[in-house]
């Protein structure tokens, strides 16, 4: 049976940058409660005319050179996004079109700020059935479009990013040790952006009024982010038979330092082991994970043979980790 491996990684960054210095003049906060609640000091914004689809191209090109295929070499695109250019077509569709994937399969997918790890979990299983051999995955979002710039409480947090990563057919690898995703949609309102609903009560939540912004429930996501992700971390490492003596890096989602900081003391993993960029690009959704990991090869700080754990949470409200051999 192949294993699934992570052969190439690519991402994209917007040139715009909101500093704390431009939150400040646009909102009633500062930057030492910002740094301080967050740890976030900028964050990058897309273009007025650049949107997701834009974004996920870059990232997926700069995956697929990495990886050493060209586009005909994909057998499948997955893109995860919760601010789509389009209901339909699929965000998938465009970019396969974008970059000249014909070969390729496309379908978009949503957990929210979890998707690399739900995708990187079902790429696994086309890749060990045999169905496919090269898998795309791509997470992107332009989280500055449905920012609510009137609610200080969550418009200091969100940039906008794209990471990809080219999962492929590999003998004699290890590919995923373990991994889990899950559900609980009893809180799925704890994190909303509404699209057809007209619900009043979501929308005299928002300060701006406008329903497409994300609004989020800050302590009861906090609570659950926390619990999650810890114990997901450490239920792969159980499956795994390792603890985290054998990690050479853990990679969580990038939502705020607080959230991060209580994860890492309740896994009781040293801090020293666990890969940080917010403080520049802030919480990017889906994105944060894929470009997380793409930083951490970038700087040499992670090489093959590695043994990795990525974990994150996101809206849903859904959760997800995988431990495995880069």
């Amino acid at each position: 049976m192949p294993k699934a491996i992570i052969s190439g990684m690519g991402m994209y960054i917007p040139e715009k940058v909101y500093d704390n210095a431009y939150m400040e003049s646009i909102v009633d906060t500062n930057d030492e409660w910002i740094v301080r609640r967050t740890g976030i000091k900028e964050r990058h914004a897309s273009a007025p005319d650049e949107y997701t689809t834009d974004m996920a191209t870059v990232a997926a090109r700069n995956a697929i050179a990495d990886a050493g295929l060209t586009p005909e070499d994909i057998d499948l695109i997955m893109l995860a996004t919760v601010t789509p250019d389009y209901f339909t077509p699929a965000c998938a569709c465009v970019v396969q079109g974008n970059i000249g994937a014909v070969n390729a399969a496309a379908f978009d997918y949503n957990a929210a700020c979890s998707s690399f790890i739900t995708g990187l979990v079902t790429a696994n299983q086309f890749i060990e059935n045999g169905c496919y051999k090269h898998i795309l995955i791509i997470c992107a979002d332009c989280l500055t479009k449905a920012t609510d710039y009137k609610d200080r409480a969550t418009c200091v947090l969100f940039g906008d990013a794209a990471g990809a990563a080219v999962i492929s057919a590999a003998d004699n690898a290890a590919g995923i040790l373990a991994s889990e995703i899950g559900a609980d949609g009893t809180g799925a309102k704890f994190i909303t952006s509404l699209a057809f609903r007209n619900d009043e009560d979501e929308i005299e939540k928002r300060v701006s009024g406008r329903k497409d912004t994300i609004w989020m429930a800050g302590q009861s996501v906090m609570k659950f982010a926390v619990k999650a992700m810890a114990d997901s971390s450490n239920r792969v490492l159980e499956k795994a038979g390792l603890t985290y003596d054998d990690i050479k890096l853990v990679i969580p989602h990038q939502a705020n330092y607080r959230i991060v900081d209580s994860a890492i003391k309740r896994m009781g993993v040293e801090k020293e082991k666990v890969f940080l960029h917010l403080e520049k690009f802030g919480n990017t959704s889906a994105s944060c994970i894929p470009v997380a990991l793409c930083e951490a090869v970038q700087q040499g700080i992670i090489e093959r043979g590695d043994r990795i754990i990525l974990v994150g949470f996101g809206g849903g409200l859904t959760w997800g980790a995988a431990l495995l051999e880069f």
